[in-house]
């Protein structure tokens, strides 16, 4: 990707500058960022998935100024008749269920994947939203269609409504009001605050981020490094031992010799080379709790077809490793290269396939096997979809 490429998804603005000027600063408003867009699903396409086992709906409703929160599966009937007002049904990770709501998220591949979360999409009767609520992460709302009025403002207020099912801002002070139409694009830093509530029926995608707090994190990379110890290690670890030690007039106290042996231990486990990079890789390329996937299985010769990952697979890596679906495997020369190409592009050419080692080749099949990656029908797949053009359309805001 050419970072200093002009793009109308962002308002003819080069990634470059969108990441220096606005990413993380500033809300940016762009007209017709999307031409002749289309929703990834129709209507009644978004109501079967809301209703499926394993995929996380939820129906946000508002009478008066009373809301309620139902959280799926939702069957059809479990939604409210078309006319009624007020109500929302928001879909997660819709990207991990269709195909073009996968090539969408990947427009917006400029961020990191180790960052990119996924694509959520609602539909909103009219009057229908969420109401005022902020954001700890960064997000894209485009408008796939109807028309959605968005007032948004920095909080000074973080305090929620008390009692209410939602995290709806106790204080909210728009500064900007814009009615968005399809194919615009609003981007939000986080923690702006933002109400967006439909001007008769309507469908919005919105693009999330992945922001794992402190706490979050350190959980996960504690729980790695202890995954990482094998069993041969924990044989030849040493056993906390005290041939010198004395009788204790005060049984209920640690050892201090034991609190040493465990801060060794610690340091033993943690110290291994590269032990946390290896940690994060794999919690940041796990998929999520309600994906699985189907065997797969090779029908053409080795190299004779493009691979493609599946659209759920998660595949990430650093200076060592390759990680894939929460797993991680040392790499270098040749295999590094080709498996980074193979991450970065999502499809390895067969040119790039044949130049696996046997060990690597090995370790790709066992992933077709599994379903993580698929053949692809043609040399080369289809290209992402994406906003057409290379200049600017429409007026970027402000």
């Amino acid at each position: 990707m050419d970072l200093n490429r002009r793009t109308p998804l962002l308002g003819g603005r080069s990634v470059a500058q969108f990441m220096r000027r606005y990413w993380q600063r500033e809300p940016l408003l762009v007209r017709g960022a999307w031409a002749d867009v289309r929703a990834p699903l129709s209507r009644a396409g978004l109501f079967a998935l809301a209703g499926q086992d394993g995929v996380e709906s939820r129906l946000v409703t508002r009478k008066g100024g009373a809301w309620s929160v139902l959280h799926g599966p939702l069957p059809r009937r479990a939604l409210p008749p078309l006319k009624q007002r007020d109500w929302t049904l928001l879909v997660q990770g819709v990207d991990l269920h269709a195909d073009a709501a996968h090539e969408m998220l990947c427009a917006f591949r400029f961020v990191p994947d180790a960052r990119l979360d996924d694509l959520m999409i609602s539909f909103a009767s009219d009057g229908g939203g969420v109401g005022p609520h902020v954001d700890a992460y960064d997000v894209f709302l485009l408008q796939l269609e109807g028309r959605r009025r968005w007032r948004i403002g920095p909080v000074r207020d973080a305090r929620f409504v008390e009692g209410a099912p939602l995290k709806l801002l106790r204080r909210f002070e728009p500064a900007h009001d814009w009615l968005l139409e399809p194919g615009d694009l609003l981007y939000l830093p986080p923690q702006w605050g933002h109400d967006g509530v439909a001007e008769g029926a309507c469908m919005t995608a919105s693009i999330g981020f992945r922001a794992p707090g402190a706490d979050e994190l350190a959980r996960a990379l504690l729980h790695g490094v202890a995954e990482a110890i094998d069993g041969d290690d924990v044989a030849q670890a040493p056993r906390y031992a005290d041939p010198r030690g004395a009788g204790t007039q005060a049984p209920g106290r640690v050892p201090p010799a034991l609190q040493r042996f465990a801060r060794a231990a610690w340091h033993r486990a943690s110290r291994g080379p590269r032990a946390l990079e290896r940690a994060l890789g794999e919690w940041l390329s796990e998929p999520k709790a309600q994906v699985w996937f189907e065997p797969g299985r090779a029908s053409a010769p080795w190299g004779a077809r493009t691979l493609a990952l599946d659209r759920r697979t998660r595949m990430l890596y650093d200076a060592h490793h390759i990680y894939i679906n929460g797993e991680a495997f040392v790499a270098a020369g040749r295999d590094a290269q080709c498996l980074r190409r193979l991450a970065d592009a999502r499809q390895l050419a067969p040119d790039d396939l044949r130049r696996l080692s046997r060990a690597a080749r090995g370790i790709v099949q066992q992933w077709q096997s599994s379903g993580w990656v698929h053949e692809c029908r043609t040399a080369a797949r289809k290209a992402l979809a994406s906003p057409r053009g290379d200049g600017p359309k429409g007026k970027g805001t402000p």
